[in-house]
């Protein structure tokens, strides 16, 4: 199946009972292995839908169940009323056929049509798939960071680390999204570069390998912070032939949310 068919079988539709959001309780527990202390019960996910915030799930044409959900919450910060979007998970075995592109388009068009001018979420910056996407793909700019923002989490995924995040900010009016989401990328000069070795995942993984992992987590914190502290925000992110990463900041101006 082509790259065309594969979006074309994609379909996103928007949750609303119960038993839709039972759906998503499931997948959380399939994407990340959660504890069930560290699940969003399906209340929540009701709570979300009734207070202006979104949920979604995705759908391929073959499977009657969702493969794939997205959940966002209604905020507000400096003045500006956004979107939060707090999880957006696929099923491993469904990844990399555009589902989770898909969800994060039908999240923009949403939120635009409903007046909305920013969506924002947190990502962990040693996951390199996911940072490219965010930033590389949608149009996303980078520019704060926050230590240990979940606290302790039983997904295996995290590898024991602490939660540590970047908060994503997408202005889903800009110039820049919108060349992003055309495949094309912003020119920009790039002041400093923060590196993430493929590497990471296999130190995640194991016990005797996690301080290598750790140091990388402490290091690149303390580049990012400062690159931020001067003004500098993630305008780009390459990936290497190897699959290593690294963050791309350039000096910010306003234009970038324009």
């Amino acid at each position: 199946m082509s790259k065309t068919e594969q979006a074309a079988a994609i379909r996103i539709e928007s949750f609303h009972a119960l038993e839709e959001f039972e759906q998503c309780v499931r997948l959380e527990e399939a994407v990340w292995g959660y504890d069930p202390a560290d699940m969003i019960p399906r209340r929540m996910f009701l709570l979300a839908s009734r207070i202006g915030g979104q949920v979604m799930g995705a759908f391929l044409e073959d499977r009657p169940d969702a493969v794939g959900f997205a959940m966002a919450l209604p905020a507000y910060r400096g003045g500006l009323p956004y979107l939060h979007s707090h999880m957006v998970g696929v099923l491993p075995e469904f990844r990399n056929q555009g589902i989770a592109r898909a969800l994060k388009l039908a999240q923009r068009e949403d939120a635009l049509r409903r007046g909305f001018e920013l969506m924002e979420w947190t990502f962990d910056p040693l996951e390199i798939k996911n940072a490219y996407i965010n930033i590389q793909k949608l149009g996303a700019v980078v520019r704060r960071y926050q230590h240990d923002f979940y606290g302790s989490s039983s997904s295996p995924l995290q590898g024991g680390l602490p939660t540590d995040r970047v908060y994503a900010e997408w202005w889903l009016r800009s110039s820049r999204v919108e060349w992003a989401l055309r495949g094309e990328a912003q020119r920009f000069d790039v002041v400093d570069r923060v590196e993430v070795p493929a590497a990471i995942y296999a130190w995640k993984a194991s016990s005797g390998d996690r301080a290598n992992a750790r140091e990388v987590q402490r290091r690149n914190a303390q580049r990012l912070e400062s690159g931020f502290a001067r003004g500098l925000a993630v305008l780009g992110y390459q990936r290497s032939e190897a699959g290593d990463g690294a963050f791309q900041l350039g000096c910010w101006d306003e234009s970038h949310a324009r």
